[in-house]
């Protein structure tokens, strides 16, 4: 751990520092509004900057405020965030609106403690929007946060282990600036350091206002920060799609509301290829095999593997679609980008 002096000089410098050369100009960062900040701080929830600033314009473009947030179908939330992926995330901030209207009058609670009620606003979400939009003295900590700060203090407790992200949690509040206007360039520096010089394997250490200050740094051991010992377990799975057409028309089915790809329109899944032909052969016959697609997400590898076939419109098969799939629906190409569609899907159908 630093000394008292280096701890008590860790909070003034990084505000200067990021005032000076932190980022400012992302839109969220123009704005003391808590609904476009929350919408911010949700988006770049395992996402990256650049591919979040396309998505965010848009969303505020189609839903200006919370209220017209809360009151749009489902459907349309799903597919203006398709392709952001983590779907939990849209759909819980379709409720999280509703929330807001119902529970709080339409107006963001001005507390931390109050923001955390809402659904999908965790602890350290409900401090970054109480720390930009009112000032309080909260600290957030999401991954960028965890390793500048176990590095700056040596912090070398395991992280997988609740019980010292706690005692992590203790040290970031005790290292809050005094004053609260201090408290919107302290978090947002906070954010730019992980973001852009304390990086997880090549650390710009000479760049870093925290260069005298850190302990993993005057250690050399900058990479050994943040320990946590619990690696992600992957798995690996695979299962067929089929791609049915009917003249300019595809069917898409929409998943259950759990689940990967919860809400979102989707072609049929079957186990394999194998399962996928028996079931055409009652009607158009054997499919057309396309290359297997990799897609990756968080726990696991996934190979779905496309079947294209056409299916006449009198075809006994046209008639059991809706009892196989009653989510199930016809819809012409041309409509589809008016469909939550999933990233792969959505390539898959439409490449250009």
């Amino acid at each position: 751990m630093p000394d008292v002096n280096d701890a008590a000089a860790l909070a003034p410098a990084l505000i200067h520092w990021q005032r000076q050369h932190g980022r400012h100009h992302l839109p969220w960062q123009q704005t003391r509004d808590p609904y476009r900040v929350w919408l911010s701080e949700i988006m770049l929830q395992q996402t990256q900057v650049s591919t979040v600033l396309g998505y965010y314009q848009r969303f505020l473009d189609r839903f200006p405020d919370v209220a017209a947030l809360a009151a749009a179908p489902l459907d349309d939330v799903l597919t203006l965030w398709a392709g952001l992926g983590y779907y939990s995330r849209a759909r819980n901030l379709h409720r999280c609106a509703q929330a807001v209207m119902r529970d709080f009058g339409g107006a963001f609670p001005p507390t931390a403690a109050l923001l955390e009620t809402l659904p999908g606003i965790g602890r350290s979400t409900a401090a970054a929007v109480a720390a930009f939009c009112y000032g309080e003295r909260v600290s957030i900590m999401d991954g960028n946060v965890r390793r500048v700060l176990s590095r700056a203090l040596g912090f070398g407790e395991d992280l997988s282990s609740p019980r010292n992200e706690r005692l992590l949690w203790t040290e970031a509040d005790a290292m809050l600036p005094t004053a609260g206007e201090d408290m919107t360039a302290y978090t947002q520096g906070l954010m730019d350091l992980g973001a852009t010089v304390c990086t997880p394997r090549s650390p710009a250490c000479l760049l870093c206002p925290w260069e005298t200050l850190c302990v993993a740094h005057r250690e050399g051991r900058e990479t050994d920060y943040p320990v946590k010992t619990r690696k992600l377990k992957r798995s690996k799975r695979a299962h067929a799609l089929l791609w049915l057409q009917q003249g300019n028309a595809v069917w898409l089915q929409q998943r259950p509301d759990t689940g990967v790809w919860a809400g979102l329109f989707s072609l049929p899944e079957f186990e394999d290829v194998a399962t996928l032909q028996a079931w055409l052969a009652d009607g158009p016959g054997e499919g057309e095999p396309l290359p297997t697609i990799s897609h990756v997400l968080t726990h696991f590898d996934w190979a779905l593997s496309p079947v294209r076939a056409s299916l006449p419109e009198r075809s006994p098969l046209a008639q059991a679609l809706p009892l196989k799939w009653p989510t199930g629906r016809w819809v012409a190409m041309e409509e589809l980008p008016s469909y939550g569609l999933p990233t792969p899907v959505r390539k898959l159908l439409r490449p250009d």
